[in-house]
């Protein structure tokens, strides 16, 4: 492995942490999209700044770029405020207003100048190891990795910081301001953060990559736990493999290296999305079903306990008079007998010892509607479990 590689695959790790990190809340706060808004809505901001310093490399174009996202914020909340529209067709409105500010002063003004769209949207990690800082005819490294990481730093510090503040105004805004904290200023301080982390990265990876890193990682971990620290980690932890599976990737099939991490990504969250033990789409779909089941039993078993007639118990009658189809027959039969709930003696069913109590303690559960209590129930009469 060249040394190339390892600053590449080091750049695009600390830039998914730097973006997974305010990505976490983002998600959370339901802003997902305002970081695709903030990442083509700086163009303008690195054009004035350019236009200004002649110089690619100035801090002047990170300082007017993260403004330039503090205001894409500022509209898109002023507007939405109004009650005429809503946050999506906000975002709608204004990061497309403020891009295409950008790409009519680079079309006008910046031609013969490496402020290309390409560039600004695709980014290219290749050759990121190769841009670097000299001073004094020194070479301090790559400047991308001196960026990415002075961004980062600040990232972790304001984080440990004000964690307990920023994951308050986050989850209970009234109880922030009640406390004394300032939802507005927090606000704020993360847009402002996911500005300056948009812009940093944008010279080495681009601002599709940038956006695949912010919102993929936060999502998939999303999905996997609710707790907001597990929830940092393992945004975190997707981002870095991604970064490194995505480059080798792209090694191998001599591809573009953003595209294969964000590819990456994609297939993390689409295994996740399915396969999830929780809240994945598979077992979603198995809960739903085991819950209908479950309804079946329940009316079966109320069924038997107000009925003494034979007639009425007869396992000919869930298809006669119930109307039920022979599999779901069939299902809440054995289910029922799997857990002892009912016997079953010349065709005729009865309920059991467990089978009485369970159904009363299911009405009793019913009438007070709690859920938490009726999988307490379910745990405690080892439904489903044999």
């Amino acid at each position: 492995m060249t040394s190339a590689q390892i600053v590449i695959q080091l750049i695009a790790s600390l830039t998914a942490i730097a973006c997974a990190i305010p990505g976490v809340f983002l998600v959370l706060r339901k802003m997902a999209l305002i970081s695709d808004a903030i990442s083509h809505a700086i163009l303008p901001g690195i054009v004035v700044g350019f236009f200004i310093t002649h110089d690619m490399s100035s801090p002047v174009l990170i300082i007017l770029a993260a403004l330039t996202g503090i205001l894409t914020v500022f509209l898109v909340e002023f507007i939405q405020k109004t009650g005429l529209v809503k946050e999506d067709t906000a975002i709608g409105l204004i990061f497309p207003a403020l891009f295409s500010i950008g790409v009519i002063l680079i079309a006008k003004n910046a031609n013969d100048v490496h402020l290309d769209i390409d560039a600004v949207l695709l980014g290219e990690l290749a050759f990121a190891p190769f841009d670097r800082v000299v001073y004094n005819g020194i070479d301090f490294g790559p400047k991308a990795l001196w960026v990415i990481g002075s961004i980062l730093s600040a990232i972790l510090i304001l984080l440990v910081a004000f964690f307990k503040e920023i994951k308050l105004s986050t989850f209970d805004v009234g109880l922030a301001s009640a406390l004394g904290f300032s939802p507005a200023i927090l606000h704020y301080g993360l847009m402002t953060v996911a500005s300056v982390t948009t812009v940093g990265a944008f010279d080495a990876v681009g601002a599709i990559l940038v956006v695949a890193l912010t919102i993929a990682p936060a999502a998939t971990a999303y999905l996997l736990t609710k707790d907001l620290k597990k929830m940092l980690f393992l945004a975190v932890g997707f981002g870095i493999f991604s970064s490194i599976s995505g480059y080798w990737l792209a090694h191998n099939l001599d591809a573009s290296i953003a595209g294969s991490i964000a590819t990456i990504l994609g297939v993390l969250f689409l295994l996740v999305y399915l396969f999830a033990p929780k809240s994945g789409m598979i077992s979603v779909a198995y809960k739903q079903q085991r819950q209908k089941i479950e309804v079946l039993l329940l009316t079966f078993l109320l069924h038997l306990r107000n009925h003494k007639e034979k007639e009425e118990r007869h396992i000919n009658h869930l298809n006669e008079h119930i109307n039920w189809k022979k599999s779901q027959s069939k299902k809440v039969l054995d289910l029922a007998l799997k857990n002892n709930m009912i016997e079953v003696n010349a065709n005729v069913v009865a309920l059991t010892d467990k089978g009485k109590v369970f159904t009363e303690n299911a009405i009793n559960y019913i009438t007070a509607g709690s859920e938490e209590a009726i999988e307490e129930m379910k745990k405690e009469f080892f439904l489903f479990r044999g």
